[in-house]
């Protein structure tokens, strides 16, 4: 029971770390304050680092991680591409953001609980990533 929820645990930072990324790749063309550009590219950096701590730990069991879901990257990439071409501002980069990391903070909660027997580093790995997208959230307010 361990290691099917740590890898199911894993999966899931894996695929939230990878939709983290791409969030932030979709913005970044768009943002024109250099303290909300450093702010997201720090924030994808650690995303990245994050990922690749995950690939080892799912490179631990052969497993091979998991993609966003085809359906929420859609909808993701829709909504930003909507609101972006209503108001191409920081501020709606940062709407988008906080809404994406909220998000992914209630969703990765939910596998913690759901997923109560995994290891311990897996749940470091998925309660750090909490917090880098909290911590984002905080950062960006004063962009809302």
């Amino acid at each position: 029971m361990i290691e099917q929820d740590t890898i199911k645990l894993l999966r899931e930072c894996d695929a939230g770390v990878k939709m983290g990324v791409s969030s932030i790749d979709d913005v970044l063309p768009y943002v024109r304050s250099g303290e909300l550009k450093k702010l997201l590219e720090t924030c994808k950096a650690e995303h990245e680092k994050l990922k690749e701590e995950i690939q080892k730990e799912l490179d631990r069991f052969q497993d091979d991680g998991k993609e966003p879901n085809i359906m929420a990257k859609g909808m993701s990439w829709f909504k930003t591409n909507m609101k972006i071409a209503m108001d191409e501002s920081d501020k709606t980069v940062a709407d988008l953001m906080t809404d994406g990391c909220n998000m992914g903070v209630k969703s990765l909660n939910e596998y913690l609980n759901q997923y109560e027997a995994a290891d311990e580093k897996s749940k470091d790995i998925t309660k750090r990533l909490i917090n880098l997208e909290e911590k984002l959230t905080v950062d960006i307010r004063g962009f809302l």
